[in-house]
């Protein structure tokens, strides 16, 4: 096993900068980098409203708008699974092999400490601003998004018309209350 390979995993709804700096930063202490894109089986509602496609194009675009290098990263989705206790074996059975997880999400951490991994918490870059939920509310209320996420993650968005699909989602959510 390649003992600088490091599994990063987030949901990247949407990928922003600060999902990118985070990429540059863990780059800078492995030498490959598998990006797992979590809940792949989630889309279409409030907080997962894109597909694991959509995502995995956001992410091949951004790291290519910002230079980074292909041959050093992996972009695999990850899909849940019902039974937490499984997940990591999932997960391990549809990646390389690696031998630190990056993750902000404490349940990923804990079911990766649980099965005796290395896991750390990445750093944080201007989390108020740079967060998917905080993306996803601006794209609601019309608000400026687009400074927060890299202009090919904007284009990915205006081509699949996310953010009109975000605003119907909050629409039929509200009255099916």
């Amino acid at each position: 096993m390649n003992e600088k390979r490091g599994l990063l995993i987030g949901r990247m709804q949407p990928l922003h900068k600060g999902h990118i700096s985070v990429i540059k930063e863990t780059l800078k202490e492995v030498d490959e980098l598998i990006i797992g894109v979590g809940s792949a089986d989630q889309s279409h509602t409030n907080s997962n409203p894109f597909t694991s496609g959509e995502r995995v194009m956001m992410l091949t675009k951004a790291l290519r708008e910002y230079n980074i290098d292909p041959s050093k990263y992996y972009i695999i989705p990850l899909e849940d699974v019902s039974c937490n206790a499984l997940w990591v074996a999932h997960v391990k059975m549809l990646t390389p092999p690696f031998c630190k997880v990056y993750s902000g999400n404490s349940l990923v951490k804990q079911l990766f400490r649980e099965n005796n991994m290395e896991v750390v918490q990445p750093p944080l870059f201007n989390r108020r601003e740079y967060s998917g939920t905080e993306i996803r509310k601006r794209m609601l209320n019309n608000e400026d998004w687009e400074s927060l996420v890299p202009s090919s993650v904007a284009e990915v968005i205006k081509e699949i018309k996310g953010q009109e699909r975000l605003i119907n989602l909050n629409i039929k959510e509200v009255s099916e209350m």
